[in-house]
């Protein structure tokens, strides 16, 4: 029996004789159910219609796209360092190709996630590895294909390897999680940041929704709590979650100006 993967979202299932009636992700006000209805696929039909694209971002820094587009759209990143490979957030698609990809540049150490938007088939990868996926406890609720690889966390950080280490910021879900990788950017520092610190279109700015959909902003004082828990951290570059959204420079003057700016025009008053 295959697993049952959403189309709207990209989360997997357990396999079983039929899908679900619904997606719990999707039904969920920081998601949608597609207008024409819930839908399913399987990793085989996924395989024969799509495929991994890969950029080298930086050194030691790769992106995996699947083209076309799938479901949310996100991106993984690789970061290769001197302890081991991090996968941080997941994809859906995990095929033959992306497998001896990876395994060629030196496989995984550990996979982990920005929230549960992106959880996708993290149980595949994470046992073709034989890595853990660490995830914040605080959104356990929403893993729907229990597995052996998963590590909950608790508390603010995790050091996965040196140099690598896990933020909780919460906002867009309890356990949101952004990466602070301390070599990246030439030794300035990056974070790769997920939905969490979102990348805007303007590659000047970030910004913090509780839903990205469905347009619902988070609260000032939440805002004000995430620059301030990442005042202490370097870092001089973002990556974000879709291809081509990454702030090059003056990453961490980037979120605490657009913090500012949300709280601004949140909290004042506009003509």
């Amino acid at each position: 029996m295959p697993i049952h993967i959403c189309t709207t979202c990209g989360t997997s299932y357990p396999d079983a004789n039929a899908p679900p009636a619904g997606c719990a992700i999707c039904e969920d006000e920081r998601q949608y159910v597609a207008r024409g209805g819930q839908g399913w696929t399987t990793p085989a039909r996924l395989a024969a219609s799509h495929a991994n694209a890969w950029r080298k971002l930086a050194d030691d820094l790769f992106e995996i796209h699947t083209a076309p587009n799938f479901a949310i759209g996100q991106r993984a990143l690789l970061v290769r360092t001197s302890h081991g490979n991090i996968l941080w957030d997941c994809i859906t698609l995990f095929d033959e190709a992306t497998e001896a990809l990876v395994r060629a540049l030196g496989g995984l150490a550990a996979i982990a996630i920005s929230h549960p938007h992106y959880y996708s088939c993290m149980q595949d990868w994470a046992r073709a590895f034989g890595c853990p996926v660490h995830l914040h406890k605080a959104d356990a609720e929403w893993v729907m294909r229990a597995d052996s690889s998963i590590r909950y966390w608790e508390g603010e950080t995790l050091a996965i390897v040196p140099g690598i280490t896990l933020l909780r910021l919460g906002g867009h879900f309890p356990g949101g999680t952004v990466l602070h990788w301390a070599d990246g950017a030439e030794g300035r520092g990056a974070l790769l940041s997920g939905d969490i610190v979102q990348v805007a279109a303007d590659l000047n700015r970030v910004s913090f929704l509780w839903s990205y959909p469905n347009m619902m902003p988070l609260s000032g004082s939440t805002v004000r709590r995430i620059a301030d828990t990442l005042k202490p951290w370097p870092f001089d570059r973002i990556y974000g979650a879709f291809p081509g959204r990454q702030v090059m420079a003056d990453g961490a003057g980037v979120v605490q100006r657009s913090a500012a700016r949300y709280i601004e025009l949140l909290e004042g008053e506009q003509p």
